[in-house]
């Protein structure tokens, strides 16, 4: 009875940008995401560190944003009593979810979110796609935006999860591109678009609001960076 009713929201900071981005409030994860950043890490500490922070991460988004089924498991005492039964709310194994991987910084996140979803869902509506992006720029060197070399899409994307575990959020032309290759494909509509960050800027999340306002964004730590103070002083989004 104590688990048929599961409700769960993450711990996230208080900001003003819309309600689809959840900026998480999670001490663990910002230290192991502050000394993955620091200078001087290297392999394999770095992919071990981002492995966890994605799997944390992977743990918030499932819990929050799948749908759940009720489970009725018999245990290891059903064996000596026909009570030996759990019952309660538990992820519905059969969602189909498609995740995105993008190269470069994006492969390796993905594949630990594609390992996560296996051990949690039927391997079978669980499928990783490949786009290789490359940045733009202009003739001082500024990013511009992101240009899409290729894809390996597997498929229709209709009912369907769609994951994008970037690292960087910083202008939101990668999600661009991503959405814009699987709409030129006409793959179908996702029930839900969910980024995946580790980090990301007040530039990204203007961006992906303005162009793709159904996109919901879960990230471990906003860089406000180089904002004056006085912007510094108030809530995020506020300004």
């Amino acid at each position: 009875m104590q688990f048929r009713d599961l409700a769960f929201v993450p711990p996230q900071m208080e900001h003003r940008y819309p309600s689809n981005v959840h900026i998480l409030k999670d001490p663990l994860a910002l230290t192991l995401l502050a000394r993955a950043c620091e200078k001087g890490c290297v392999q394999p500490q770095a992919n071990r560190m981002i492995g966890e922070l994605y799997r944390a991460l992977g743990h918030y988004v499932l819990a929050a944003e799948f749908p759940r089924t009720t489970l009725s498991v018999p245990t290891r005492m059903i064996d000596h009593t026909p009570e030996g039964v759990w019952q309660g709310q538990a992820l519905d194994a059969e969602t189909k979810t498609v995740v995105v991987a993008v190269a470069r910084a994006g492969l390796f996140p993905s594949q630990v979110i594609f390992d996560f979803l296996n051990q949690l869902l039927l391997p079978a509506g669980v499928r990783q796609d490949h786009l290789s992006l490359a940045r733009q720029t202009d003739t001082r060197g500024r990013v511009t935006g992101a240009e899409l070399g290729s894809a390996k899409i597997g498929g229709p994307i209709g009912d369907s999860y769609l994951l994008i575990p970037d690292p960087m959020g910083a202008t939101g032309s990668t999600v661009s591109k991503v959405l814009h290759a699987y709409e030129e494909g006409q793959h179908g509509t996702p029930r839900k678009i969910i980024a995946m960050h580790l980090i990301v800027t007040p530039e990204y999340l203007r961006h992906v609001h303005d162009q793709h306002p159904n996109v919901i964004v879960y990230a471990l730590r906003l860089d406000r960076g180089l904002s004056p103070k006085d912007v510094l002083d108030l809530l995020p989004g506020e300004r």
